[in-house]
């Protein structure tokens, strides 16, 4: 029934049948409970403290030795042939794969060919191989000319007094590294979105300019990392220079063991204990690389080590202080 104008209505709140409701109390969530990472992970310590204790208790790795050895002249000096061989090659090998690469990408068919088949060669022959051969390339070539092909020479060399030791094993490694260093830089500049050499291109920017301001900076994310793999192989790649008579960390070690055939498990563990510092050292040079080109690509970077244990600590210090608050 409506009202006349003019007229008051009273408005009374309908009775409830609800009862009171209670105060609000604070919970606490708990976690869900997961006995099988508990388990493996009992487990995986379980082994590990296995592991460690065998190397720790058994006799036969005579870590006495092992200190002995660590840091003998003979040792630093194999080291330092072996860096030496790794910077050169590594140099090289990404020097002569961005060629490689280029020349893959180019629009002349005979450097593509010429790209493709020295990348399927290379990386179809054992690196042992490459190096004795090279080793061995005096006897096929005792002299090396440079002229007109079936002409006259201008100039020409003795090829053995050039190939030395070092020389030998630089070259094979740099000629090996070149052809997997190609596959990853041509890689990394076709993971560059197509859009970015368009945008280039209507600017008007010479093709130079745009590769070496515009592509290649950001085809470097996806180099980065692949190629310090190849890094780290070409790292351990070196121990196979002392088939070529160049006394590199792994082959001072072996040279000791001949001559002392007792201490033989000792050096090896010195060999292998400075090829995890040198493959740590480059993996930390690694992440610092990734972090700075990360920059543009992502909202924040990425943490360092150093802020990853801070935040973990602070995390662990908030959750004592909850626990003890409850």
């Amino acid at each position: 029934m409506s009202e006349p104008p003019g007229a008051t209505v009273t408005l009374t709140e309908a009775p409830t049948t609800d009862p009171p409701s209670k105060p609000f109390t604070a919970q606490r969530v708990l976690p869900l409970r997961r006995p099988g990472r508990w388990i493996a992970t009992a487990v995986v310590l379980v082994l590990v403290t296995q592991f460690v204790h065998g190397l720790v208790s058994n006799p036969f790795y005579q870590w006495d030795r092992f200190g002995y050895w660590f840091l003998r002249p003979t040792i630093l000096d194999g080291l330092l042939i072996t860096l030496e061989v790794a910077a050169y090659s590594a140099v090289l090998g990404l020097a002569g794969g961005i060629l490689l690469a280029l020349a893959r990408l180019s629009r002349s068919p005979v450097l593509r060919a010429v790209s493709w088949t020295y990348v399927w060669a290379l990386r179809s022959v054992p690196l042992i191989v490459v190096l004795l051969f090279l080793y061995n390339f005096s006897a096929l070539y005792k002299t090396l000319s440079v002229g007109v092909p079936f002409g006259p020479s201008f100039f020409s060399f003795d090829e053995s007094k050039l190939a030395t030791d070092m020389a030998v094993a630089v070259i094979g490694l740099s000629l090996n590294e070149a052809a997997y260093a190609a596959e990853v830089v041509r890689g990394g500049i076709l993971s560059v979105d197509q859009g970015q050499h368009e945008a280039a291109s209507a600017l008007g920017l010479p093709k130079g300019y745009q590769f070496r301001k515009i592509v290649f900076p950001q085809a470097l994310r996806s180099i980065t990392p692949n190629y310090v793999n190849q890094l780290i192989g070409l790292i351990k790649s070196t121990s196979l220079v002392f088939y070529v008579s160049l006394l590199d960390l792994f082959g001072s070690a072996q040279t000791m063991g001949s001559t002392y055939p007792g201490d033989i498990v000792p050096l090896l563990l010195v060999v292998t204990v400075w090829y995890l510092i040198l493959t740590s050292v480059v993996s930390v040079v690694q992440f610092y690389v990734e972090r700075h080109y990360a920059r543009g690509a992502t909202r924040s970077l990425p943490p360092t080590p150093l802020q990853k244990l801070r935040a973990g600590l602070g995390d662990l210090r908030d959750r004592v202080r909850r626990e003890a608050a409850v």
